[in-house]
Formats: C-alpha cells, sequence, structure tokens
C-alpha cells in the first residue's frame, strides 16, 4: 500500500513540459513546463469555468429556447397559465353573448333558447319523456292554477278578460316584486359611480328567487360576475343577478314571482363575499330597485 502512494506521489509530482514548435522549421516558439498534478488542477479548474460560463450564457440569453431540456420559469408558466385562461374565458364571454342575444329574440317571439352548454355541443338530459306527445307535454307543465283557469274559460262562464291587458301594466310602479333575497344592503344604487344595482350580503347558498314572473333568458358564468341569471319579465322589465354559487334553472325556463332561481354565492373577479349583486332594467335604463322592493 506505501509503495503505492509512493509510486502515485512520484508520478504526480514528476515535471513534464509542453513546447510549441513552427511546422516547418521545428523552431522552439513556447515551452511550459509544470509537475503533473499542476497540469491536471488547470486542466479541471478550466473545464469547470467553461462549463460555468455556458451555463450562464445559456439561461441569460435566448439560446435557452434552443437548448433540449430546458423549461420554462415559473413566472413565464404561470403568465402563460394566465394568458391561456384569459383567451378561453374570452371566448365563452363572447359565445354567452352571442346566445343571449338570440334567446332575447326567441323569447319574445315565444319561443325557448338554448343554453351555453347546448350550444357547446353538449347533451342535456330531458326532463320529460321524447316519446311523449306536445298535448300530454304542455299538460304536465301545466299548474294546478293553470289547469283550472283553461277549464273556466272554455267552459264559458261570464268573465271576460280585458281586451288589452298589457294596458293595465303601464308602469313599472304598478308591478307588485318579490323580493330576491333578504339581508343588509351593502352597497346602494349609485349611477354616478356606474353601480346600477344594489349588492345584498347574505350567508353562503341563501336562496334567490325571481323577483317577477318571466323567462330566463340568460344562466351561466362569467369570469368577472360569476354565475349569474337574467330574467326577462313583461313590459320591457329585466332583472339580473350576479355572484350566485349555482343556478337551477336554464335558458328558456318559465319562472314564477318567488321561485327559486339560484343560491347566493361569492363567485367572479369582482366579488368581496357572499351577496347578491341585483339589478332592475325598464325600457333599456336601470332602476333603482330599492324604489320598489324591500330587502
Amino acid at each position: 500500500m506505501a509503495k503505492q502512494r509512493n509510486k502515485l506521489s512520484k508520478a504526480l509530482n514528476s515535471r513534464y513540459k509542453l513546447v510549441v514548435l513552427h511546422e516547418d522549421t521545428f523552431e522552439e516558439r513556447a515551452a511550459f513546463s509544470g509537475k503533473l498534478w499542476y497540469w491536471i488542477t488547470g486542466g479541471v479548474s478550466a473545464a469547470a469555468i467553461l462549463v460555468i460560463l455556458t451555463v450562464i450564457l445559456i439561461r441569460s440569453t435566448s439560446l435557452r429556447e434552443y437548448v433540449i431540456g430546458t423549461s420554462l420559469s415559473v413566472y413565464q408558466r404561470s403568465q402563460l397559465v394566465d394568458a391561456y385562461t384569459r383567451i378561453d374565458s374570452m371566448e365563452q364571454l363572447a359565445l354567452a353573448n352571442d346566445i343571449y342575444l338570440k334567446n332575447l329574440q326567441q323569447v319574445i317571439s315565444g319561443r325557448a333558447g338554448e343554453t351555453l352548454e347546448e350550444a357547446s355541443g353538449q347533451q342535456v338530459k330531458h326532463e320529460h319523456d321524447t316519446a311523449a306527445t306536445p298535448a300530454a307535454s304542455a299538460d304536465i307543465s301545466l299548474s294546478e292554477d293553470e289547469l283550472a283557469l283553461r277549464e273556466l274559460v272554455e267552459s264559458g262562464a261570464p268573465y271576460d278578460l280585458t281586451e288589452n291587458p298589457g294596458s293595465i301594466r303601464a308602469g313599472i310602479a304598478s308591478y307588485t316584486f318579490y323580493s330576491p333575497i333578504k339581508g343588509v344592503i351593502s352597497s346602494n344604487f349609485s349611477p354616478k359611480e356606474e353601480h346600477y344595482a344594489v349588492d345584498i350580503a347574505v350567508k353562503l347558498d341563501e336562496p334567490v328567487r325571481s323577483t317577477l314572473s318571466g323567462h330566463v333568458v340568460f344562466a351561466s358564468y362569467t369570469p368577472e360576475t360569476g354565475y349569474v341569471v337574467i330574467v326577462q319579465h313583461g313590459n320591457n322589465l329585466l332583472s339580473l343577478y350576479k355572484h350566485c354559487s349555482s343556478i337551477i334553472k336554464k335558458v328558456g325556463s318559465f319562472v314564477r314571482g318567488g321561485e327559486v332561481i339560484a343560491f347566493a354565492g361569492d363567485t367572479g373577479e369582482l366579488s368581496t363575499g357572499p351577496h347578491l349583486h341585483f339589478e332592475l332594467w325598464y325600457n333599456g335604463n336601470p332602476v333603482n330597485p330599492t324604489d320598489y322592493i324591500a330587502f
């Protein structure tokens, strides 16, 4: 063992000379001499410095994009994910706006619209048997009050309907509104601040009710306001319910005043806590809901 150590020590301490000669004249141009372990240490150090400089060059320049095996940083990855999320949200919002306009036209003409899921090609399970006849399906969807009214009219009883029922509802003040939810108003109606609604702070998953009878023309998710329901009522009245936790009605559904259509939540980027953002529009203009509804 000692002999091997002495032999290795002697080899490492042996001196070697590196000579640079001219190729044609063999004239000595440069010479470097030193012990073997000097040359080994210098070679390893030079290789390490070369590797470090190469890594620094690749990481600090655009060369990293062309080197196989490199990956995006955490910041760049988050930026990429955020960009894809925004693009997807914009596509969903554009599709939802198209469906909303289409459904408004269909509801006004007396036809039911379609949901965002149906427009995206997803299959929606039917609530009734498709083999049933149209008359039977219509009878099933009617309530007891509607059936009683039908029987009364068809029986020829001495009750006449008004020639123009729409004239009875000449103004918004003539309606009796249901309170969509009971809670504490956390933000009032303020046109100056472009806040065309009242925010009602409530517990999570409190039931949200339709303020009047009408048809659901929008029921979907938006990035800023979360789950949103819009109900079209008579006389150019629209009611909007935003930041819901979930929706239980679909587009085209007829809802009665006071009927549960969703549950209050904290969804959407603009939400700061469990509450209901409620808007009321009449003839295309926002009105203060607190003038007609007691929350």
